[in-house]
């Protein structure tokens, strides 16, 4: 399964790095993401390096759902496909 990376999780004032809103095609309701908590997600560089995270909850009611990642993601992030295992 693939999703897009929209945009890092961010406050009034201030952006997580580690933290990112995923969209998912084939996702559409709130209660469709609940059921992707826990599911493991993989970014692969430019540079073939893999950065892994997890789906930590659904954000908002259209089926976007929140990923921790492992450490802080760079913003050529932003816009690109994930692997969803």
């Amino acid at each position: 399964m693939e999703g897009v990376l929209k945009n890092f999780r961010m406050g009034r004032h201030h952006q997580t790095d580690n933290q990112m809103v995923l969209v998912v095609s084939s996702v559409t309701k709130k209660d469709q993401a609940a059921k992707l908590v826990g599911k493991a997600v993989t970014w692969t560089t430019p540079g073939n390096k893999a950065i892994k995270g997890k789906i930590t909850a659904a954000h908002g009611n259209s089926g976007a759902v929140r990923v921790l990642f492992e450490k802080g993601m760079p913003g050529q992030s932003v816009g690109k496909k994930v692997k969803i295992e």
